[in-house]
């Protein structure tokens, strides 16, 4: 059985199965599972009939209920970035830890995608955002910080960084993380702005 597992799913797939998650391994008539970083020419056969805009947004469904169309994309593409955060926010909208139409949990597909690719830093930035939308910043602090050890210096890692270092009221760290988003051109004020408001702002010595 082993030898059928994928890439980065050996320590975790009965883990997986365990808590309910479901399996990483290719299923008879099934598509995938393709890794969205590399498998690029695989995605339209997915994409056009499963997500679109209109599903990425909530504004138009295509086969059903969003969460089906989520579903068979993050089967296909465990790892599809923009469907793993549409997931989340669906899950934040319809106030649902397993959305309608969804096959798991939000969790579920969270850990789905960085047990399928553990080196992949986007799934934890995901993760870690999905953590800080759910007032849980010391668990979005440690998903974030080992995306940056794999993303290096990634402006929107850092920016992260310190929104959930804020909501620790680590306010130096903060800082630390907004400097470094900021000067690999992250556009937005957010995190600066509220720096400022807890009087924690410094610029950078020139």
């Amino acid at each position: 059985m082993t030898a059928c597992l994928l890439p980065g799913v050996a320590i975790g797939q009965s883990g997986l199965e365990a808590m309910g998650c479901g399996t990483l391994q290719k299923q008879p008539g099934g598509y995938g599972p393709h890794d969205y970083r590399v498998d690029k020419d695989k995605l339209p056969v997915v994409e056009k009939y499963h997500f679109d805009v209109g599903v990425e947004t909530f504004t138009r469904q295509k086969t059903g209920p969003f969460g089906g169309d989520l579903s068979y994309t993050l089967r296909a593409f465990p790892n599809h970035h923009r469907a793993l955060m549409a997931m989340v926010n669906l899950g934040i909208k319809e106030k649902a830890s397993q959305p309608r139409g969804a096959s798991y949990t939000v969790a579920c597909f969270l850990q789905r995608a960085e047990t399928y690719q553990p080196e992949d830093g986007m799934v934890k930035v995901i993760y870690g955002l999905y953590h800080l939308k759910h007032g849980r910043p010391s668990e979005a602090v440690k998903k974030l910080e080992e995306a940056r050890k794999i993303a290096g210096d990634d402006a929107n890692v850092h920016y992260n960084l310190g929104l959930a270092y804020m909501d620790l009221k680590q306010h130096d760290k903060a800082l630390e993380s907004a400097h470094a988003a900021y000067a690999r051109g992250f556009p937005l004020p957010g995190l600066k702005d509220r720096l400022r408001r807890a009087g924690a702002w410094r610029e950078l010595p020139q």
